[in-house]
């Protein structure tokens, strides 16, 4: 097991006008699961490709067990991946893909059969040691996958994406057996998804990246309660968080014709970005005028999408809760997240009462 720190890590390709990636600061602690989550092209698959040295870096320094790992080829960085594709040797047997690589390093034959025998205990693989890859299914050919990686025991694991070539179902069992194999082993582990939901269930920390710069690093929940940036709140939790376009004005909130009071607010004045999570508003006799336009039924919550003041906005309720076309949203208390219109960034946060409204 080992630390990776990255300092000022950047990437730019021949030609291009901008870097792919750029000063990336980040510290991975020993035995720490850190997922890179973002929209596609943002960098993160080419900074696992950097710290894995298969994309030679531009600037900045990787440190693998505090080595520096820039010039070291990747057979040599002490680290194993785990790919998309699966990346097995369709001739081979199970058990002679999960071998491949200690025999390649010469480790001798009792050991190479103890680790695979441990590692298929582990991923419930014994059964189909002897079969080749086109007799498993795709959730068995992923954990054959992941037992070439673990039979290594290397001081870290980078997954590049590998459950994007599952279905639904497998994805939900794949991520168990991913997060309960990490905590059992206790590797440093970087992970690369574009799927927020898994990136929230799997991650000890998340590193939000967009367009090659980290925009927020946090544990799941700090940075689903306390997002960064609107870019980070529409892009962290399902439904997206809400964001409508407001004005403050001597302690009020203006949203089109309709007022909040916010009395932390006494000075300040100017155009917001205010922040809304679809399950901190709920139907109150006073609050922002809410208008459906469609329903969304999931089973254990309802999704209901409609406008405030020509503003999109998405509410959730129980299956239960009753609601009608056109009424009125409360703010939970605290629940309101501001942020810079022009920059993106949070602002603080004031504290909002309950159906803080006031006549226009």
């Amino acid at each position: 097991m080992a630390a990776i720190t990255l300092s000022n890590v950047s990437k730019t390709y021949p030609g291009a006008r901008a870097p792919s990636v750029a000063d990336i600061d980040l510290t991975i602690r020993d035995g720490e699961f850190i997922v890179l989550v973002g929209p596609s092209g943002c960098g993160k698959s080419t900074l696992l490709r950097m710290v894995a040295g298969l994309e030679e870096i531009t600037g900045g320094e990787v440190r693998i067990a505090n080595r520096v790992v820039n010039r070291v080829d990747p057979a040599d960085r002490d680290i194993a991946m785990v790919f998309q594709n699966y990346a097995l040797y369709p001739h081979m047997t199970v058990r002679e893909n999960m071998a491949y690589g200690l025999k390649n390093r010469k480790t001798p034959a009792a050991e190479i059969e103890a680790r695979v025998a441990e590692a298929a205990r582990m991923l419930e693989l014994a059964p189909y040691l002897d079969r080749k890859p086109r007799a498993l299914s795709g959730g068995q050919r992923q954990r054959v996958a992941m037992g070439r990686a673990v039979v290594r025991k290397p001081a870290a694991f980078l997954f590049d994406e590998p459950l994007s070539n599952l279905d639904a179902k497998l994805r939900v069992s794949m991520r168990g057996e991913i997060r309960r194999l990490q905590r059992r082993l206790g590797t440093t582990s970087l992970y690369v998804t574009h799927d927020q939901l898994e990136a929230m269930t799997l991650a000890d920390r998340l590193v939000v990246l967009n367009g090659g710069r980290i925009e927020q690093v946090g544990a799941p929940l700090e940075i689903y309660h306390r997002p960064a940036s609107t870019f980070v709140a529409s892009f962290i939790g399902s439904p997206a968080m809400n964001l409508l376009d407001a004005e403050i004005d001597g302690g009020r909130l203006r949203i089109g014709a309709t007022v909040l009071d916010l009395p932390a607010l006494p000075h300040a004045r100017g155009s917001v970005t205010l922040g809304l999570r679809a399950e901190d508003l709920h139907p109150a006799a006073q609050g922002l005028p809410f208008r459906v336009d469609f329903i969304e039924e999931l089973g254990a919550q309802r999704l209901i999408h409609g406008h405030v003041e020509g503003q999109p906005l998405t509410l959730t309720l129980p299956p239960q809760a009753p609601f009608a076309d056109e009424m009125r949203l409360a703010i939970g208390r605290g629940a309101a997240h501001f942020f810079d219109t022009f920059s993106g960034r949070r602002l603080p946060t004031p504290a909002l009462q309950d159906s803080p409204t006031v006549p226009a």
